[in-house]
């Protein structure tokens, strides 16, 4: 068939495509920074293979009380490893506690202080920056309080400087890599992206410069601007951000990054107000955490496109046996769980089809063989 008998749709997209690969011609830097992206988008998405974590450790100590802070029982990741934390503490009987730090600064120091005075075995920090807090975390440690943290520092692993035993996340650089390049692969090298960060946070701040450093890579596609905005105030600054964006950028935004899945919560309606379609421009991606709200949109098609989800049941559980692996005066097992990426094409696995990511990898019946605990 020639090009002149072709249906107006092939033909745009005949040429979508040829436009696309002279582009790409003519930038060999940008041609590299899509097939890396493309490469690395198809390992973040692949299923998760057998489990990769500890498979030793000491036997479950008895008798030991765990207090979460949540910096904000509002956030679904720390919600969610709150609930895994509570789940594994349970099958060795121990006791655990949750106080909400209720999403501001004095909110999650009165938690703190609660805490301590609560004289635990140890406090964990559910998505609390440790260096916010760092006099409460000194008087806690000084106290012989096991401190422990989940998003409570820029990278995984021991901080004796924040007082920290070990900070259990993803590598917070390889989730940001997996969503920006999402983002290049996906548009084929041409996004103009928009990043959501909050500086709040060590953590996010390390997310948003790593997903600015991807886009800036490529040379085809363009960062807009990087907007930093408080987790805690996104329900009231998201919609009428949301609008001021579009009127700025108008069609040429292309693509919205997030540090969280939340942003996207109160994105959605003004997008819709705006008469943007569910699939539209922008399309959205999130580098953490995988909340239900996040899986159902992608699924549906609805204002999310992708989000690099946390494990959060997964890392509750991790944080049990990292406690224990203190208690008995042992180092941190090193475990750093891999980047997961879901997509429409994915979302029916590892937990996606219930709306979270919970990796299908036997990591709980090798946690309990570990502490010598029934199933």
């Amino acid at each position: 068939m020639s090009i002149c008998a072709m249906p107006a749709k092939s033909i745009a997209a005949v040429l979508l495509v040829t436009s696309s690969a002279l582009i790409l011609a003519a930038h060999p830097a940008a041609a590299d920074a899509v097939s890396d992206a493309r490469a690395y988008v198809e390992q973040a998405s692949k299923p998760n293979p057998p489990w990769d974590g500890p498979t030793t450790g000491p036997r479950a100590t008895a008798g030991k009380t765990l207090i979460y802070v949540s910096a904000d029982q509002r956030n679904g990741g720390a919600r969610g490893v709150g609930e895994g934390v509570k789940e594994a503490a349970e099958k060795i009987g121990w006791t655990f506690r949750l106080i909400d730090g209720q999403g501001t600064v004095s909110g999650r120091s009165t938690a703190i202080d609660q805490a301590i005075a609560s004289k635990p075995s140890a406090i964990i920090l559910g998505a609390v920056d440790a260096n916010e807090q760092i006099a409460g975390l000194e008087k806690a440690a000084q106290q012989g309080i096991v401190i422990l943290g989940w998003h409570a520092a820029a990278k995984p692993g021991p901080d004796e400087k924040l007082k920290l035993f070990t900070n259990i996340t993803t590598d917070p650089l390889a989730v940001a890599k997996a969503a920006a390049s999402y983002a290049v692969a996906d548009s084929d090298g041409k996004a103009n992206a928009v990043i959501f960060t909050d500086s709040v946070y060590q953590i996010a701040v390390a997310k948003s410069n790593a997903m600015a450093d991807i886009i800036k890579a490529c040379a085809t596609c363009k960062l807009l601007e990087v907007v930093d905005t408080p987790l805690s105030d996104v329900s009231t600054r998201m919609p009428p951000l949301t609008t001021t964006l579009l009127q700025r950028y108008g069609s040429q935004w292309t693509y919205a990054l997030s540090i969280n899945d939340l942003t996207f919560d109160f994105m959605a309606p003004s997008l819709a107000a705006a008469g943007i379609a569910g699939d539209g421009h922008p399309r959205n991606i999130s580098a953490g955490d995988g909340s239900g709200a996040a899986f159902q949109r992608i699924r549906q098609n609805e204002y999310q496109v992708a989000t690099v989800a946390e494990p959060l049941r997964l890392h509750g559980w991790q944080i049990v046996d990292e406690a224990n692996r203190a208690f008995n005066s042992q180092k941190d097992s090193g475990y750093v769980a891999p980047p997961h990426l879901f997509l429409p094409s994915n979302i029916k696995f590892d937990g996606g089809a219930k709306d979270v990511y919970d990796p299908d990898n036997g990591y709980t019946d090798a946690y309990l063989k570990i502490w010598g605990a029934g199933s």
